[in-house]
């Protein structure tokens, strides 16, 4: 047995999605990622004196969304609260966010999750249900700059344009059971929040951050061991790795005899550890009190209802549908639902009536490939439902060969034609009229004497060696099931002929 075997993992995570607003939650001010440094700021964000903030309606509706779909009960009457704490990045001295009497609570999630191999590869996928503990509405702070600008290794500079930003705060239950567990949640979080459209989800860019509270305990033990923090886990790779690495660096002090106190770690991705940031601030250390200049946020039942009947199906359940509904493999299935504008994508395609496996075929291989290569997403693909749907039309109906499809899709995703403007163009039309093929079939085998002889004497896998040189003649043109029949054919009037 393993020291790791000794312990069980207990990790929450807080993950801080920035809705998806043109304006701050408590200004007017722009929300745009990548502007100049303290371009997009007023006296209510940068905390003047006498500067009131006015709530922003947007967000809350956002917020009710991201609630409604994590399956949180909003609360009617909720209270921002004052947390206060002193950083450069917080020019008010204060964060308003809310406390006793948060926006929503009780919610609950159903995840695929698995441990993986050495490689990262799933091993086998499983359904666990995390419990959630809050959403809650909150501003965003600045941003601290410590290092690439002049004088950096000796001053700290700071961009306000993300204070005020408006957040929701996402604080799960201790659920997680292992560093994967945690990523596969993360995985799903961004998901929907993409799904409902309330979050961009790129954590490069910090509109996705999250947090974790790490402990581990012997098994069978009812206590929580001492919990650590973990900040600065801006990316899905650092969240796991920062995890892994935390884990067994608490188990070591623990086994060589050590305690364990509590605190906040950084995750230094350089060196792969997490470093000591400060000895952890207990919620009574924030003075949280009610913000004065806010009244209480009151929702009526018949707004949330309004909002629910906005939610689109969501991707758990759209997966689902997908398996039972069109016959895919779970992998398949979760590819294709991976973001709403490839899930729509793909039923597009179905709507046109092709079957359901033949248009996931093409665009989990040949089409994918294709965005990947170009760096482009599905939502500005140049080749529309119809004109796939029109495609896989033609291969069905023997038009073309599915390895002429492979050049048309390629000429369509290049031009935005239509697949039978490529093949007018381009003369791809399939040969499927024996009368064609029957000469080009005849010399492939006055060619190739020694190996007629061979298979009629028993080698019938040269079958292949005959199909391949009838469709290289005809630069792969040829139906390739009426190639088959042909040479099986003649190859055994020829034996019977003898």
């Amino acid at each position: 047995m393993t020291p790791r075997d000794k312990y069980e993992v207990i990790i929450g995570l807080e993950v801080h999605a920035q809705l998806k607003t043109k304006s701050k939650i408590f200004c007017g001010c722009s929300t745009a990622f990548g502007d100049e440094p303290n371009a997009n700021t007023c006296p209510v964000c940068l905390g003047l004196p006498g500067a009131l903030p006015v709530l922003n309606r947007e967000a809350i509706r956002l917020a009710a969304k991201a609630a409604l779909a994590l399956g949180c009960r909003i609360n009617p009457v909720s209270i921002f609260a004052r947390k206060n704490y002193f950083y450069p990045d917080l020019p008010k001295g204060y964060q308003i966010s809310q406390y006793e009497q948060p926006f929503s609570e009780h919610g609950e999630v159903e995840i695929m999750t698995s441990e993986r191999d050495e490689r990262g590869r799933p091993i086998q996928w499983r359904r666990k249900v995390i419990r959630l503990t809050r959403l809650h509405i909150e501003e965003d702070a600045g941003k601290s700059i410590h290092d690439g600008l002049p004088d950096s290794a000796e001053a700290s500079y700071v961009d306000l344009n993300r204070s005020g930003v408006p957040l929701v705060e996402i604080v799960s239950e201790p659920d997680f059971r292992s560093s994967w567990e945690a990523y596969d949640y993360v995985q799903h979080l961004r998901q929907t929040l993409q799904y409902i459209d309330v979050c961009e989800g790129n954590m490069e860019e910090g509109n996705l951050r999250c947090d974790a509270n790490v402990s581990v305990r012997p098994k069978g033990a009812t206590e929580y061991g001492t919990k650590i923090e973990l900040k600065n886990l801006n990316s899905f790779r650092f969240l796991q790795r920062a995890l892994e690495y935390e884990v067994h660096r608490q188990i070591e002090v623990l086994e060589s005899g050590g305690e364990l106190r509590q605190e906040t770690r950084l995750w230094n991705e350089r060196e792969g550890k997490t470093t000591v940031m400060r000895t952890k601030e207990y919620a009574h250390d924030y003075r949280y009190f009610p913000e004065p200049d806010l009244p209480p946020l009151i929702l009526t039942p018949e707004w949330i209802e309004e909002v629910k009947r906005e939610l689109p199906e969501l991707p758990g359940p759209r997966r689902q549908r997908f398996i039972e509904q069109y016959g895919l493999s779970f992998e398949d299935a979760t590819t294709l639902t991976a973001t709403r504008s490839m899930a729509d994508y793909y039923e597009a395609v179905v709507a046109q009536g092709v079957e359901a496996r033949a248009a996931a075929n093409w665009i989990l291989s040949e089409l994918i490939y294709l965005l990947r290569s170009s760096g482009s997403d599905i939502s500005a693909c140049p080749i529309t439902p119809p004109h796939l749907a029109g495609m896989i039309k033609l291969i069905s109906e023997g038009t073309i060969s599915g390895k002429i499809a492979k050049t048309v899709i390629q000429e369509m995703f290049q031009t935005g034609k239509t697949a039978e403007e490529v093949v007018k163009e381009k003369g791809l039309v399939q040969l499927s009229d024996p009368a064609q093929l029957e000469p080009i079939i005849d010399e492939v085998l006055q060619a190739h004497p020694d190996k007629v002889n061979a298979y009629r004497g028993g080698k019938v896998g040269l079958l292949g060696f005959f199909v391949g040189q009838v469709m290289k003649a005809t630069k792969g043109k040829a139906n390739p099931q009426l190639v088959n029949q042909l040479l099986r054919e003649k190859l055994a009037s020829s034996s019977s002929s003898e």
